[in-house]
């Protein structure tokens, strides 16, 4: 038997979602304005997938070169240190005038041999001079002249010894031979250390052992530090109270006094300094 339903009972079977189908017709549709819950169910359309296109592959980076192994550059190197040779006495003791000059140009003994251009010893003018003059290491001048004492402080050393009586050019009782306490300049202008002085105090000896002074007149502080080793840590103090003293190196009378590189910046000193010199020449005239 045929289902009847008329109008009215297909509208509210369409409206709880029963879709009614008779013989002969079709599947009724639904209405534009149903609620979208109740609308057929249609499968969704699964969108194409996009073609997967590979990375772009990056750019090779360029090998680094390689370096033969015989082209590399070798690792760099401390510059070996320069043994030090210490300056005794005896290896001085048989050496002439020229030949104790030619081994102080050449001595590397201490540090003080990078700052030199030339060694400021240099063979006395005469056999024997009753005056020696020691004085702080080198300056430039005297470092370029290969010499000590020159320039102003050189004239006026010259001025000074000529009030006593005595001179460079000199000998005996009149002569004077005048020297560095050390030989060389120290680099970079730094005082030198007591162990350049120790290791220079070798040629100074020999100098005394060549020219035989009577009296010597040590100007300086590192002069007068040298000149006065044997007496101590008196060596250390200052001048002011060194001087008005007869002291003692290695036998020979020592009087201490200003350079006179110090003399020409203050010239007040030089009275004291010209006591200094009185003092040395009755030290000389007595012994």
């Amino acid at each position: 038997m045929a289902l009847q339903l008329d109008e009215r009972q297909r509208a509210m079977l369409l409206e709880m979602g029963v879709r009614v189908w008779l013989p002969g017709t079709a599947f009724a549709t639904v209405a534009d304005d149903a609620p979208a819950d109740l609308a057929p169910t249609v499968p969704p359309r699964v969108a194409a997938a996009a073609p997967v296109r590979p990375a772009p592959e990056a750019a090779p980076r360029p090998a680094a070169p390689v370096v033969p192994p015989a082209s590399r550059p070798a690792p760099l190197q401390a510059a070996p240190v320069a043994a030090v040779v210490p300056v005794h006495p005896s290896a001085l003791a048989a050496l002439d005038w020229n030949g104790l000059a030619d081994t102080a140009a050449a001595c590397e003994s201490c540090g003080l041999c990078a700052g030199r251009k030339h060694a400021t010893l240099q063979p006395a003018q005469q056999a024997q001079a009753d005056w020696m003059v020691v004085g702080d290491p080198p300056e430039e001048d005297e470092d370029s002249a290969a010499q000590a004492f020159v320039e102003a402080p050189g004239q006026l050393l010259d001025n000074m010894l000529k009030a006593v009586g005595a001179s460079r050019t000199g000998s005996g009782a009149q002569g004077a031979y005048a020297t560095n306490v050390v030989k060389c300049r120290p680099p970079h202008g730094r005082n030198p250390q007591p162990a350049d002085l120790a290791q220079c105090a070798a040629y100074l000896q020999r100098e005394i052992e060549l020219v035989q002074p009577k009296v010597i007149f040590a100007v300086g502080r590192f002069a007068i530090q040298t000149v006065l080793s044997e007496h101590g840590a008196l060596a250390t103090q200052p001048l002011g109270k060194l001087r008005g003293t007869v002291y003692r190196y290695r036998g020979i009378p020592v009087v201490v006094s200003y350079h006179p590189k110090l003399l020409l910046r203050n010239s007040a000193d030089k009275a004291k300094a010209w006591a200094d010199l009185c003092l040395a020449m009755d030290t000389l005239t007595s012994s």
